[in-house]
């Protein structure tokens, strides 16, 4: 009887673990690395530890580099950026993404 019952909360455990070692899609994630490529308003943003997220805009994306607005046009492959929003599929619809200092900016603070 105790093997039946072992048994059951093993299989019931494999059943529902999937579901909660997902990540929360639909929620607000946050990808910090540096851009890797870009494809019109599409980001592909590799992380420190090499792996990459897709970061969608829009017109609703709201793009900083300090606390100025700035275009997106001026994003370049390499630059350093902070991106967060809802997640879905591995995909990030950003409403905000931050773009790191102007290299001569950081070096002007040293």
């Amino acid at each position: 009887m105790k093997k039946w019952i072992i048994g059951a909360v093993i299989l019931g455990a494999a059943l529902v673990a999937p579901r909660f070692a997902r990540a929360h899609e639909g929620h607000d994630h946050t990808v910090m690395g540096t851009i890797a490529s870009i494809d019109g308003t599409n980001l592909m943003v590799k992380t420190a530890d090499g792996k990459q997220t897709m970061v969608m805009m829009d017109t609703k994306t709201k793009i900083t580099q300090g606390k100025a607005k700035v275009d997106a046009k001026i994003l370049k492959v390499g630059d350093r950026v902070v991106a967060s929003g809802p997640e879905e599929k591995g995909m990030i619809s950003a409403e905000t993404v931050k773009l790191a200092a102007a290299p001569a900016a950081a070096a002007a603070k040293k």
